[in-house]
């Protein structure tokens, strides 16, 4: 396990422009960061955040011009953090094929064009670290919102894999897994959720301290302990929801 501080770093964060993204640039500043990369699909929608510090990105991470874009600007990047995500919330199987596809476009390919393109940034500033935002449904689905469990599922193997695969380039690579967070996204669940604030510091937390799977809520610790000594007791209990 690596520890790192944010002291000088610079931190490239996408999806800044709301929920956990947003709160991840604020808890950011708190920290002696020399610069935070704000990225956004349209810059106007990013919050104030009154920091010179905060330079903001334009970046739909679809959009493959706009990722290496993104990578020439930013070649001080230290810290990738993949936010950036969607939800269209439909089954796998009565889901239709466009909204399945939205998700894994957005959700898996997309991160997966964020760090082909900063990878190598990475690499020749001596190392660094990715983050990926994943989710707890990327350890065990939930069958209404099928479509967005299987592309977290999806980068959760890639985590692992490019976990490996970059070690050699002293790159580390930490996946991400909250449970129900009080944003847009969750707005629907009725069910207890932790705030982005706590969510953003739990993260920043876990990353500093080196954890490869960090759990950053309440529901996301009691499902991960669950996960990792029953994962059949995970799929069935989310199958209930």
């Amino acid at each position: 396990m690596t520890t790192t501080t944010y002291d000088n770093k610079t931190v490239f964060v996408t999806g800044s422009n709301r929920g956990i993204g947003a709160a991840l640039v604020r808890a950011l500043l708190t920290h002696k960061v020399k610069k935070i990369y704000a990225a956004a699909r349209d810059v106007k929608n990013l919050p104030a955040f009154n920091d010179a510090r905060v330079v903001p990105v334009q970046l739909d991470i679809t959009n493959r011009d706009q990722v290496k874009q993104a990578a020439v600007l930013a070649t001080d990047t230290d810290i990738l953090i993949n936010n950036a995500g969607v939800a269209t919330f439909v089954p796998v199987v009565a889901g239709s094929g466009e909204d399945l596809q939205r998700d894994m476009q957005v959700n898996y390919f997309g991160t997966l064009s964020v760090i082909n393109g900063f990878a190598p940034v990475l690499e020749k500033n001596g190392g660094g670290i990715i983050a990926n935002v994943i989710s707890i449904v990327g350890f065990a689905s939930i069958p209404g919102i099928g479509g967005y469990s299987a592309s977290k599922a999806a980068l959760h193997s890639a985590t692992q894999a490019m976990r490996a695969e970059l070690k050699p380039k002293k790159i580390a690579v930490y996946g991400i897994y909250p449970g129900p967070i009080d944003t847009d996204m969750a707005k629907d669940f009725p069910m207890e959720k932790t705030s982005p604030t706590v969510t953003a510091e739990n993260i920043l937390a876990g990353i500093a301290a080196g954890r490869e799977e960090i759990l950053p809520d309440a529901m996301s610790q009691e499902w991960g302990k669950l996960y990792s000594t029953n994962p059949k007791a995970l799929e069935q209990q989310f199958a209930a929801v």
